[in-house]
């Protein structure tokens, strides 16, 4: 659909940003000179007048950029508006917020006029002071006890990116969910309220009145972290950081240092924040090659382990000493390091017998294993933490996106700095045992037979092929994979009494290797997750087991690429 010059210039005429403002004055210009360009210029209007960027379970996440289909100041200011609305009614006129943000480009604009919104409003705006983790936002909004949390950061997206998190808390959310990241109905009773706000100039703005925040939250943080290590346990461990040009690594490095690792090196060029993310392609600690720099400098320092958080360090990922593969460190996968975090957190549950840990519907299988091996509950989820938050019970969860929850008393949401001290205590558990991480996953293997796990992931552009996808594996999905006979398909947009419906393809074979196909929730991206269970034949050779589940997720990924058509 092709916008007009009119709605362009009324938005322009309602935008607070010159700089915005001047992005699509150019623009219109230029789709209205009627030359080889302006065909360029129409597509890119219409492309920023889509519609408005969707406000859902996962906020806001988009490009920046000008135009209702971008994120921006005005979109930012009419969100912060509907929320204020809906917290005003759920909760009364003395709602509270508390706001972080992290160091991308406009992250902190967004932050100063959530904060100027919420006052306007009548609200208590309580501002963190100065760009820093999103589990310290989490933290705060149980911690302060606010009625909300916004978090403006896209994780681990692109540098183009930007993203508006909503948590819930205080008098808007009580129980297992209270802290956790919105759900239905909240997403769509917000939304409601941010599609009734007028233009963005209309928006009262208060010039001050919010609270800055000193350095308190974060020193209770700091202190809430390191308390969930014993006291006297060996230390002597050698790490490598990187926080990938993110927020996380002065924290991270400080948690750790008073947890008593003492020896821990940062990958200097990706220390300091940096929105650009000059060292890598993408700014995921899983993508290929993001832990390059990591890796020569483990190899260097002849480092123990190497412990990488995304650029808001809500998540965290590990690679390992392992001389049987190339380069001699192997970086694990997010099943792998959940099932480490897992049996860890369930040996230490298994004294009082109780607690729930708890997995999203595209990790492993084996966590649920671990769980019943320990005498504990399992409970599978949706995916992400705002599902997998709300266990009731949780002493531990994860998701196989390299996302994990070790403290949901304080923090109901994914932690990638917690997750990594609680990963060095366990590089210190296993050297005192003369063992290694390497070793414990094969423990785990003989115990409840390998589980290997991998992912195909497309990425598009026109995400109606992603439609087209999931249209034609419901309409005609996979006989076999891998050799093996489909035996069951599940169809997760039907929703089942374990879990709400989901845009989702599950399929088991007879061998009891599962795929599911779904759409990402935060990315142009078609997920298709594999994974295969092997039983180990011989004990003392686990690495023949580990050939024999790689070659048939091979297999398997081979069947699934041409399933999806794609």
């Amino acid at each position: 659909m092709t916008v007009t010059a009119e709605t362009v210039r009324a938005w322009i005429a309602a935008d607070p940003d010159p700089a915005t403002r001047g992005e699509l004055t150019e623009l219109l210009a230029r789709a209205q000179r009627g030359d080889d360009g302006a065909h360029v210029a129409q597509a890119e209007l219409d492309s920023r007048f889509a519609g408005p960027l969707e406000f859902g379970t996962a906020g806001l996440r988009g490009a920046l950029g000008a135009g209702p289909h971008r994120m921006n100041r005005a979109v930012v200011i009419q969100a912060a508006a509907g929320l204020a609305a809906f917290l005003a009614e759920e909760v009364g006129p003395d709602f509270t917020v508390v706001i972080g943000y992290d160091a991308r480009h406009g992250s902190s604009q967004f932050a100063r006029d959530t904060a100027a919104v919420v006052t306007a409003a009548g609200g208590r705006a309580r501002l963190l002071p100065a760009p820093l983790p999103t589990p310290v936002l989490a933290f705060a909004v149980r911690h302060l006890g606010t009625d909300a949390g916004v978090m403006v950061t896209a994780s681990h997206n692109p540098p183009q990116d930007n993203g508006y998190k909503v948590y819930l808390g205080g008098r808007a959310v009580t129980g297992a969910g209270q802290g956790a990241q919105i759900v239905p109905p909240y997403d769509a009773r917000i939304a409601e309220k941010i599609a009734a706000v007028g233009p963005a100039n209309e928006v009262a703005l208060a010039e001050s009145g919010w609270e800055v925040l000193g350095p308190e939250v974060r020193e209770a943080y700091l202190r809430r972290v390191v308390s969930l290590l014993p006291a006297r346990h060996t230390r002597d461990v050698r790490i490598v950081l990187t926080p990938m040009h993110g927020v996380g690594g002065a924290t991270a490095a400080e948690a750790l240092r008073r947890a008593g690792f003492g020896d821990v090196h940062v990958v200097a060029a990706q220390a300091e924040p940096d929105p650009d993310f000059p060292t890598v392609k993408f700014p995921n600690p899983e993508e290929p090659g993001a832990l390059d720099l990591a890796l020569a400098l483990a190899r260097a320092v002849n480092a123990d382990l190497v412990l990488a958080n995304d650029p808001d360090a809500d998540r965290c990922s590990m690679a390992v000493p392992d001389p049987s593969v190339p380069g001699g460190w192997r970086q694990l996968t997010g099943d792998e390091i959940g099932a480490l975090l897992g049996a860890q957190t369930g040996a230490a549950a298994a004294v009082t017998g109780r607690g729930v840990l708890a997995s999203s519907v595209v990790s492993s299988r084996l966590l649920e294993r671990i769980a019943h091996s320990h005498g504990l509950q399992h409970r599978t989820t949706l995916t992400g933490f705002k599902w997998i938050a709300r266990t009731e019970g949780l002493v531990f969860g994860y998701e196989e996106a390299i996302g994990y929850c070790v403290d949901p008393q304080a923090v109901r949401d994914k932690d990638g700095i917690s997750a990594a001290l609680r990963l060095a205590y366990l590089a210190a558990q296993l050297r005192d045992s003369a063992s290694s991480f390497v070793e414990a996953l094969d423990e785990l293997a003989r115990r409840h037979g390998l589980h290997a796990t991998s992912q195909l992931s497309i990425r598009v552009e026109d995400l109606t092929r992603i439609a087209e996808a999931m249209t034609r594996l419901r309409s005609s999905g996979p006989a076999t994979l891998a050799g093996s006979r489909v035996v069951t398909t599940t169809d997760l947009a039907l929703g089942s009494a374990e879990l709400p419906p989901t845009d989702g393809m599950l399929y088991v074979t007879a061998q009891n290797d599962r795929v599911i196909v779904r759409p990402s929730g935060t990315e142009p991206k078609l997920k298709c997750y594999l994974e295969v269970v092997v039983p180990v034949e011989d004990p003392n050779d686990v690495a023949a087991t580990r050939r024999v589940a790689a070659a048939r997720l091979e297999r398997l990924r081979a069947d699934v690429a041409a399933a999806v058509g794609m």
